[in-house]
């Protein structure tokens, strides 16, 4: 939200209180508050009928300062807030220093310093006394809008050349400079500034994050009011947020996953090729069958079979009950499928019609929102009479998993939990929830509820959901997708944009309808989409009006899909230990390149490539005629597709056929590489190759291949020095098979014995 009218006037209708000095200091060992008044004070009679701000500095983990600002203390918080599972202030190993008028807090790399002699300010230095940002002049206020309503406003320092990134699953620029961008969830397709995934945190260029611990809307203009500054508000007499440092990006996620949970690690079968029915589309068990065998008989693997809306009776989503009519051996069927080595999913939503039985009964219980009135809340929108779930009761949360229990006993492995965004505000939460805060959050309790139901039922490891909407946290419950996009290549790069802004927000694994979910993709787009769909952590075939099967976008088509299914089966040794990776430290799997190179100003602006995991680089291409246009950083980089090499840094113009894009492994990585192409679940140490890859003249590089828990089964240290090559094996008693990437020596090993060989000079 924009309170000034330019540089020196406010809009008409506002009226905004700043600090500007502080009167008073409380410090204690472990933080610290200051109380600020708005105005200058001269006398003893100017400390009369004008506002304080308290303002309360400390720190909630590790290497994270918190600021709270507060106009007035006695407003009720009806919440709900943030569960951050790393707030752990006593583990912060906080500390205040003054030093005359100045005072200092630090926690790990951070600190904050307040000068008490001079104008208000605050100033965020990282562990080398280098200022990352800080709060100006006007950086901490409130204001009161032309309608009365009350905003508490922060302001934080824009340096020359700094980017700002995340905020979310954001279709618009990724570099949010520039951009108003309201934290608000909403239903709006991947065409515009709407978003599914509304996340108040974003990453900076110069190494350091910025967390606004406010659930509902928070209002962000990023260099969009006051071109120097990312300024945040929400409409609340309190306004809270925390500085996460670095250095790295890769730390500042770290630190921030710690503190709000870390996503899942999904069940390695969840990383095969999903097929769904489509969305509109007719079909009953023989048009699955026809899907299924016509996969089989192409030889292209299928790991999850996907049920869209209409597996359930018109007018009545959610019943959770099978169409009879086209479903009559609902429970025959899937036993079927699954005897071909599929996993089942099924779509829902938290809203019931009231066509459905269950409105009754959902009413009857108490289970579904209520107006103010006491009326249920309902709308003809999406579904007849709709109302939606009342997720804050528990006896709601289990009501609803038991409908789900039902369909997880006859068969089915996961769920897509789609909607959560279009959240009421007239409404009144059985435990007094705030509407507003609620709006968000609710994304949060609807996703939880059904990913704790699959822990339960399948166990640890193999929950997975296919959710669309989430807020601060939701990446603890994986997996999330890019919601509804159009059939263009257009489309597929906003999915693109979207899916790294998500990355940089926290979030580990991500997918998108390949091919675009509204209308019937040209083969071109569809061909160019499988290769990127196929190299994205999870991989799903979808839409809308019309069915995703290859065929139906000819032979070239079906040959593209078999090909980059049979690769990313190949690697999954290499894929599920970045899974891993993600599980264990926040770090995402698809990695936008300024994650692994900070330092190299080019990978800053990159929003049409990306790693997958630390080692692969992938340019997914976005026209008909195969031109792509990429970046390649430092170093002599490979083509895992060609063995062709590629020097950088520079930037690449090439041409790809429908079976090739630019995926090139990093100078020196050695990828573990498995035999199995079949499936995306097998065992990785059976036949596994280790692919190092050159040039290096001296490297000591570690490789892990995790087991279908992600703990680690096998170490291999691989040494290159001078013209040898020599690989150790730790923890395994498996042969294994060395491949020099270069010259093509080959060497075979198994146990601890090091396998050397004569890779130059031969």
């Amino acid at each position: 939200m924009k309170f000034t009218d330019g540089f020196w006037l406010m809009r008409e209708g506002v009226r905004a209180c700043y600090a500007t000095e502080i009167r008073d200091l409380r410090v204690s060992d472990d933080r610290f508050t200051a109380y600020a008044a708005v105005k200058h004070v001269a006398e003893r009679g100017d400390t009369l009928n004008t506002p304080l701000i308290t303002v309360e500095c400390f720190a909630p983990a590790e290497g994270i300062i918190g600021v709270r600002a507060t106009h007035h203390a006695g407003k009720a918080n009806r919440g709900p807030d943030f569960a951050l599972p790393g707030l752990d202030p006593a583990a912060a190993g906080a500390r205040t220093r003054q030093d005359g008028a100045v005072t200092e807090l630090t926690s790990g790399p951070l600190t904050l310093r307040m000068d008490g002699d001079g104008p208000w300010g605050l100033t965020f230095l990282d562990a080398e006394g280098r200022r990352l940002t800080g709060v100006d002049t006007k950086g901490t206020a409130f204001a009161t809008a032309p309608d009365g309503s009350h905003h508490m406003v922060a302001q934080l320092a824009l340096d020359i050349g700094e980017n700002v990134y995340g905020l979310g699953e954001r279709f618009t620029p990724y570099v949010k400079n520039g951009q108003s961008v309201d934290i608000w969830q909403a239903d709006g397709g991947t065409s515009s500034e709407l978003a599914y995934k509304n996340i108040p945190f974003y990453l900076s260029s110069r190494g350091y994050g910025v967390f606004v611990n406010h659930p509902g809307r928070v209002s962000f203009e990023i260099g969009s009011e006051s071109v120097g500054q990312v300024q945040f508000s929400v409409e609340d007499q309190s306004l809270e947020y925390y500085i996460v440092a670095g250095p790295t990006p890769k730390e500042v996620l770290a630190r921030y996953t710690a503190l709000t949970g870390r996503p899942a690690l999904p069940p390695a079968w969840s990383f095969g090729l999903w097929l769904t029915t489509s969305f509109c589309t007719s079909y009953d068990e023989e048009t699955v069958a026809s899907f299924v065998d016509g996969m089989a008989g192409r030889e292209i693997p299928l790991s999850v079979f996907h049920f869209d809306c209409f597996w359930m009776r018109e007018y009545q989503w959610s019943d959770f009950l099978w169409d009879p009519d086209v479903f009559p051996d609902p429970e025959g069927m899937l036993a079927r499928l699954k005897e071909r080595g599929l996993r089942i999913s099924m779509w829902i939503n938290p809203y019931i019609a009231q066509k459905s039985a269950l409105f009754a009964e959902a009413a009857e219980l108490g289970h579904l929102v209520r107006r103010p009135g006491g009326d249920i809340w309902q709308w003809d929108l999406w579904q007849p009479g709709m109302a939606l779930v009342d997720f804050t009761d528990p006896a709601a949360r289990e009501w609803y998993s038991g409908k789900l229990r039902v369909l997880l006993d006859q068969g089915v492995d996961c769920f897509k939990t789609d909607f959560g965004e279009r959240v009421p505000t007239d409404v009144v939460w059985h435990d007094g929830s705030d509407p507003e805060r609620m709006h968000n959050y609710y994304a949060q309790i609807y996703n939880r509820t059904v990913f704790e139901l699959l822990e339960k039922e399948r166990g640890a490891g193999e929950a997975v959901l296919f959710a669309r909407s989430a807020t601060a946290g939701g990446q603890q419950f994986p997996v999330h997708w890019g919601g509804d996009c159009f059939a263009s290549f257009t489309a597929m790069a906003e999915s693109l944009r979207g899916g790294l802004s998500l990355s940089l927000s926290g979030f580990g694994f991500w997918s998108h309808d390949i091919g675009g979910f509204e209308g019937t993709p040209d083969p071109a787009v569809f061909k160019r989409w499988l290769a990127f769909g196929l190299l994205s952590s999870h991989s799903r075939l979808h839409g809308n009006v019309s069915y995703r099967v290859p065929w139906a976008f000819g032979e070239e088509a079906v040959d593209v899909t078999r090909t980059f299914t049979l690769l990313k089966h190949r690697l999954m040794p290499y894929l599920y230990g970045a899974a891993a990776t993600a599980h264990r430290t926040g770090v995402p799997m698809m990695r936008p390149m300024l994650l692994e190179f900070p330092d190299d100003p080019t990978t800053r602006m990159l929003d049409r490539q990306y790693m997958l995991g630390p080692d692969l680089l992938i340019a997914p291409v976005f026209t008909e005629d195969g031109q792509v246009e990429y970046y390649v950083p430092e170093g002599t980089w490979t083509s895992l597709l060609t063995g062709e090499t590629v020097t950088g840094p520079a930037w690449r113009h090439e041409t790809h056929g429908f079976d090739s894009l630019p995926v090139l492994v990093r100078p020196g990585a050695v990828l573990p590489w498995g035999a199995e192409d079949q499936r995306p679940d097998g065992d990785w140490l059976d036949g596994l190759t280790l692919r190092a890859f050159g040039p290096a003249a001296a490297a000591d590089t570690v490789v892990t291949v995790p087991d279908l828990t992600g703990a680690v089964a096998a170490t291999f240290r691989v040494v290159r020095d001078g013209d040898a090559l020599g690989v150790t094996a730790e923890g395994s008693d498996r042969p294994f098979r060395v491949v020099d990437e270069e010259t093509g020596a080959t060497g075979e090993g198994a146990g601890t014995v090091t396998v050397r060989m004569r890779v130059r000079g031969a």
